[in-house]
């Protein structure tokens, strides 16, 4: 009897540890794996996360890290799944959530991205990053008041970002209300004068009042605050072109599309480039290339018009 009770206890503690081993070793392995998502080795983060996973295969914290690494190497379905997952685990998952509707906005999947945010909400009426989540959403489908009155509310919740008057200022740019974007963009200055978005867009706003050195000075600041925004550089282009010097401005131009080779406001900077040195078969070839990813780009209705044989805009 006294043997069967050893046993027993031994049996229990073997058990215990046994379990505490687990514990440390998908803890250790997440941990692993958020190292060297920091380090930008998503694939070795991957392998961390898959080994926590084989031993805890509910572990929400390793799906949801996983799910970060494949999101960030632009897997987004598969993103998008592990996110899932580790809401399936805990539907309060908020961290989860927020990466889910941002996953469905870069995959296209707007409604998908808006019923999230909705979740969020749900959730927390207070949630911030919840309405700039939304705000992006609505600015992507060009809803741009449903987009503004998300943006006011994260304001609201948080008026010290920078980076939400940033956005509203965008969306009264989008909107062609320039002493309103102004407004907002004074006050992002005075929160954070270092965010480069914020220089950028003054100078698509020194553009549009003709001011085309100012709007260089800007996006020259933009720059060299962050120097891998391909945006910055098609807008340096486009700025240089207004200033006659369209070989520097093709060089910027060609900059931009080498870092992102969809950027269809470079390749309409690229058609303005060969309108302006007439050779209009190009500038034609271009302009309607960006017409087509969006036939409400800016300038485009400037351009495209006096170019022969534009039916291809109909």
């Amino acid at each position: 009897m006294i043997k069967n009770k050893i046993f027993l206890i031994g049996l229990i503690g073997l058990m215990a540890f046994s379990c505490a081993s687990n514990e440390d070793k998908k803890g250790r392995f997440l941990l692993k794996g958020n190292n060297e998502l920091k380090e930008g080795n998503y694939k070795g983060a991957i392998t961390y996360y898959d080994e926590a996973l084989a031993i805890d295969s509910e572990f929400k914290d390793a799906f949801y890290n996983r799910g970060m690494a494949k999101h960030q190497q632009a897997k987004y379905v598969e993103a998008i799944a592990d996110y899932s997952q580790a809401i399936n685990i805990d539907n309060g998952y908020v961290p989860a959530l927020q990466q889910r509707a941002i996953a469905h906005l870069d995959f296209g999947e707007n409604y998908k991205a808006l019923e999230d945010t909705e979740t969020l909400l749900k959730i927390n009426k207070e949630d911030g990053q919840a309405y700039f989540i939304k705000g992006l959403v609505h600015a992507a489908m060009k809803s741009y008041e449903e987009a503004l009155k998300a943006f006011k509310e994260a304001i609201a919740i948080n008026p010290e970002n920078a980076e939400l008057y940033i956005n509203s200022a965008t969306i009264y740019y989008y909107m062609g209300q320039l002493d309103a974007a102004i407004l907002d963009l004074e006050q992002a200055q005075n929160l954070d004068p270092a965010e480069s978005k914020l220089h950028n867009l003054w100078s698509l706003i020194h553009f549009e009042n003709g001011a085309y050195n100012k709007a260089l000075e800007s996006v020259e600041k933009a720059i060299l605050l962050d120097k891998d925004q391909s945006y910055y550089y098609n807008n340096r282009g486009l700025y240089k072109l207004y200033l006659d010097r369209p070989e520097e401005a093709l060089e910027d131009i060609n900059l931009s599309l080498k870092q992102n080779n969809k950027n269809y406001y470079a390749i309409r900077n690229k058609g303005i480039y060969y309108f302006k040195k007439g050779e209009m078969a190009l500038a034609s070839k271009f302009l309607n290339e960006a017409y087509h990813a969006d036939p409400e780009m800016p300038l485009l209705s400037e351009y495209l018009p006096q170019l022969n044989g534009n039916s291809d805009t109909n």
